[in-house]
Order: C-alpha cells, then sequence, then structure tokens
C-alpha cells in the first residue's frame, strides 16, 4: 500500500508544477502587457509634455542667445524724437547703421532684418524723418514708409510770381531771414545764375513745387529753382544767347492771360509786335509790364501807372523790357517756343468771368472787341 502510494505521488506533483507554471506564465504575460500599456501611455505622455515645453521654451531661449551681445530689438513703442536722413541709393544695411547710430532701433541686425520682412521696404525715399528713439525694427520700416513721417520744406512758386514774392515765400515757409534771402539772389554766382540773366534773378526762379531739407540755406534753395530754369529751357533746345528772350517772352504771356489755351496767340502777338514797324511801332503796349514797373502785383495800370516812364513801360518803350517780369511756367515758354502762326497785333479779353480773350489783326477789329468788352463791364459792375 505504501509503495503504491509513494509510486502516485510525484506524478501528482508534477501536474500541480505544470499548472503552477503555466499560471504563472500566464500572470507574467499579463503583467507584461499592463507594463507596456503603461509605458506606452508614460511614453505618450512625455512626448505630448516635451513638445509643449518646446513651444513654451524655444523663443524665451532664443531671446535669451539673442540678448547675451546686447539688446538685438527694442519693445518699444518708443518715445521722444530723433531726426535721421537717409541718403540717395542707401541700402537697408546703411538705413539701419544711420538708424543704430541714432538709437532708433537696438541693432542694425534686427533692422536689416525687418526691412527684408516687409515687401515695401525698398520703397523708401530720400530724405529726413523724424521718428521716436528705441522703437522696434518693424516700426521703424513702417514709419519710414509713412509719409507724415518725412520732415521735408515744401516751398510752392506759382506761375508769375515775382522774385520779391518769392524771396519773401522762401523767407516765410523755410524760416529764412529775409535779409539772407535776398543776399544770396544778390550773388550771381553763388546760386548758379547764368551770365545771360545779367546778374538778376527775376525770372529764373522757376514756378514749381519743391522739396527741401531743413537746414537747406537760402543759396541751396535759390539755386535749384536757377538749375530747374535753364534744365527746362534745354529741354526745349532754347539757344543760350536766347534764354533771356525766351522767359521774358513767356513771362509776359503768364501774367498777360489766365487761360492756357490762348498763351500761343499772345505769344504770336508779342513776335509780331516786336517785328512791326509801322502801326504799333515795335511797342508791345502791356499792362503787365507797365504794373511791374511800378511795383504791383495785378490789377489795372492807372493814368499815373502809364505816364511813368520807366524801362518796363511798354506803351513808351519799343521791345521786350529789360528782365522778365515774373516765373513763367512751362506751357508759357512752350508757347513763346513754338507759338501758332497769326498776324494778331491785339487782344482783348472780353469777359472776365470765364476769361473768353479775342484776338486781332487790326485797329478797328481790335476796337470792336474793346467795346464788347466795356458792355460786359456796364452789365456786369464790380
Amino acid at each position: 500500500m505504501s509503495d503504491l502510494f509513494e509510486a502516485t505521488a510525484p506524478e501528482r506533483d508534477d501536474a500541480e508544477v505544470r499548472r503552477a507554471r503555466r499560471e504563472h506564465r500566464r500572470a507574467r504575460d499579463a503583467r507584461r502587457k499592463r507594463r507596456r500599456r503603461r509605458s506606452a501611455v508614460v511614453l505618450f505622455v512625455t512626448v505630448a509634455l516635451l513638445a509643449a515645453l518646446s513651444v513654451w521654451a524655444v523663443p524665451r531661449v532664443t531671446d535669451l542667445v539673442r540678448g547675451s551681445g546686447g539688446p538685438e530689438d527694442y519693445p518699444g513703442p518708443g518715445s521722444g524724437e530723433a531726426v535721421v536722413v537717409i541718403e540717395e541709393g542707401s541700402t537697408g544695411q546703411d538705413i539701419g547703421t544711420v538708424l543704430h547710430e541714432a538709437d532708433v532701433v537696438a541693432s542694425v541686425r534686427a533692422f536689416t532684418d525687418a526691412f527684408k520682412e516687409n515687401v515695401n521696404a525698398p520703397r523708401i525715399q530720400p530724405g529726413t524723418y523724424a521718428l521716436l528713439l528705441q522703437m522696434p525694427a518693424r516700426d521703424a520700416v513702417a514709419a519710414l514708409l509713412d509719409p507724415a513721417n518725412k520732415s521735408e520744406v515744401t516751398i510752392t512758386v506759382p506761375e508769375g510770381f515775382h522774385a520779391k514774392q518769392v524771396y519773401e515765400r522762401i523767407a516765410n515757409v523755410a524760416g529764412i531771414p529775409l535779409e539772407e534771402v535776398q543776399a544770396a539772389a544778390a550773388d550771381p554766382a553763388g546760386i548758379g545764375l547764368p551770365a545771360e540773366a545779367g546778374g538778376n534773378p527775376e525770372g529764373w526762379l522757376a514756378a514749381a513745387t519743391y522739396s527741401f531739407q531743413p537746414g537747406d540755406d537760402a543759396r541751396e534753395i535759390l539755386g535749384t529753382m536757377v538749375e530747374l530754369t535753364v534744365a527746362r529751357l534745354d529741354k526745349r533746345g532754347v539757344p543760350v544767347e536766347e534764354r533771356q528772350q525766351v522767359l521774358i517772352e513767356a513771362s509776359i504771356v503768364e501774367r498777360e492771360v489766365n487761360l492756357p489755351e490762348y498763351y500761343g496767340q499772345v505769344a504770336r502777338v508779342i513776335e509780331n509786335r516786336i517785328t512791326n514797324g509801322g502801326e504799333v511801332a515795335g511797342r508791345l503796349q502791356m499792362d503787365s509790364t507797365v504794373l511791374y514797373g511800378v511795383g504791383k502785383v495785378g490789377g489795372v495800370p492807372t493814368q499815373e501807372d502809364l505816364d511813368n516812364d520807366n524801362p518796363y513801360n511798354t506803351y513808351m518803350h519799343a521791345g521786350l523790357p529789360p528782365t522778365a517780369i515774373g516765373a513763367p511756367g512751362e506751357a508759357a515758354i512752350d508757347a513763346v517756343v513754338d507759338p501758332p502762326p497769326g498776324d494778331w497785333l491785339y487782344f482783348a479779353t472780353v469777359n472776365l468771368e470765364t476769361g473768353e480773350t479775342k484776338f486781332a489783326a487790326t485797329l478797328q477789329e481790335h476796337n470792336a472787341n474793346v467795346a464788347e468788352l466795356r458792355k460786359y463791364m456796364a452789365e456786369n459792375p464790380q
């Protein structure tokens, strides 16, 4: 009996061992699966945390690295004022250097980076600008593109302005003492006045709108005006020896009628009268020259004005006056350079409201036009 029991005991032990091993393996596999699942979750969470951390940290690390060698860019918005001059042909690097030296931007690199990012930056114009101190570079680029920040002295010389009026305007707009402007005008060489002007700038100060830099003096301003007149004459092929005559005639055309459509005919009347030795005896008989000779800007000459014997009284003296009587515009110059054909010797504005002007070849025709003017004035008293 004992032998039998002793023979069967190992078999039970082996079965139990095998069962225990199977259960152990199942438990082990289950634990491994759970560990793998936990590892996957931990890995996912770790990656997510690292990604979030990088989004937060990278800009700050970049700023820290950049800041290690000095401020790369100002946070803004800026304060105070800095006046800077951008020269013709300046590159982004050049502009950045100017702004950095003026403490407008923190570094040249910040500006050049902002310059490259702005597609309109190449349109920045030369000139003087009023900017804030310690601006963000991007704001500095935008400010240079805004015309409102450009510090310029804008001077407009209207067509027909006398030289004295030009001097006064320069003094008032540019803040230059009138005496300094007059002194500059009295120095022909200093303002580049050609010899054919005879030392008198009248007519040589081109009618136009100019942009000057703060600090430009009277000599520079007047010189620019003279230079433009020379350029206009050269563009039209006016010989040097004819420049003064063209300007004189054009200035008279400018003052005699208000509508450019009549400029050509008035220019032809001037030419015809100068060369006519009969009916008008070479006299222009122009009110505009008489008024200039007595120091008046406009209006109708009085009998006293007409009796004043001076070189500009073209009722008394034949030919052209000694100088221009104002600043002619380009249209008036064009009319003198190429006047239309015609035999007119007279003209009269018959409607002061519309500026309608009639031209005549004979005194009889002219008197009829004058009668029309008088009728208009009687029907339309001032």
